[in-house]
C-alpha cells in the first residue's frame, strides 16, 4: 500500500488562465465506491499537507485544500486498496491539472509507467478521466498500480486501485474502463458543494 501512496501524492501543477468560482470541495468519507472500500487512513493532514505547499504559491492555484485517504476493500473486494490524492480550491485549466498529475505520478520514486496515460470516456460522465497502469518493484516483486485521474475546476485527484485481479496481471490486460468507472465513482462520492 506504501507504493500506491508514494505513486499518488505526487500532485502537481494547475496550469491556464482565469480563476474559476468556488462552489465545490472534497471530503474524505467513511466509505468509498458504493460501501466497497472502507476508509483505514486519512492522511490528509500528513502528505496532503506537502501537496498544500508544493501548490500553495503556484499562480494558476488558489485556496488549496488537500485530501489523502487509504481505503481497503469489503466483502467481495476484500483485500483491495484504493488510494486517493487530490485538491479542492479553485484551478486554471483541468486538461492541465490531469497532464500534471499524471506527470507527477509517473515520475514517482519506484514508479514505471507499464501502460501509457490515455483518457477513458465512461458514458454519461460529465469529465473525462486520463488512466494509466504504473509498476512497483519492491522487495523485488512487480506489482501493478492502475491508476486514473480527473480535474475539473474546484477538484481533482488521483485514484489508484489495486486488486487481487490486477495487481499481478500483464499491465497490458489491466481494465482502465473498470478503474475509470471506479474513479468516477469516487469523484461522486467525494466532491460536495460548498456551503
Amino acid at each position: 500500500m506504501l507504493v500506491v501512496v508514494l505513486v499518488i501524492v505526487g500532485f502537481a501543477v494547475f496550469g491556464g488562465a482565469g480563476f474559476p468560482e468556488a462552489k465545490y470541495r472534497l471530503r474524505v468519507p467513511a466509505e468509498l465506491a458504493g460501501g466497497t472500500f472502507r476508509l483505514s487512513a486519512d492522511l490528509s493532514d500528513t502528505a496532503g499537507r506537502e501537496i498544500v505547499e508544493e501548490n500553495r504559491n503556484r499562480s494558476h492555484v488558489r485556496n488549496p485544500t488537500a485530501v489523502v485517504g487509504s481505503y481497503t476493500g469489503q466483502g467481495e473486494q476484500d483485500g483491495s486498496r484504493l488510494m486517493v490524492s487530490g485538491m479542492y480550491g479553485q484551478f486554471r485549466s483541468p486538461a492541465e491539472a490531469r497532464d500534471d498529475m499524471v506527470q507527477g505520478a509517473a515520475e514517482a520514486p519506484g514508479a514505471t509507467v507499464a501502460v501509457p496515460a490515455r483518457d477513458v470516456t465512461v458514458p454519461g460522465a460529465e469529465v473525462t478521466v486520463r488512466c494509466l497502469v504504473l509498476t512497483s518493484d519492491r522487495d523485488r516483486e512487480v506489482s501493478n498500480v492502475p491508476m486514473c485521474v480527473w480535474g475539473d475546476d474546484n477538484t481533482g485527484a488521483a485514484v489508484g486501485v489495486v486488486t487481487d485481479e490486477n495487481v499481478y496481471q500483464d499491465p497490458k490486460d489491466v481494465d482502465l474502463k473498470k478503474v475509470a468507472r471506479t474513479t468516477l465513482q469516487v469523484r461522486d462520492e467525494m466532491r460536495e458543494p460548498l456551503g
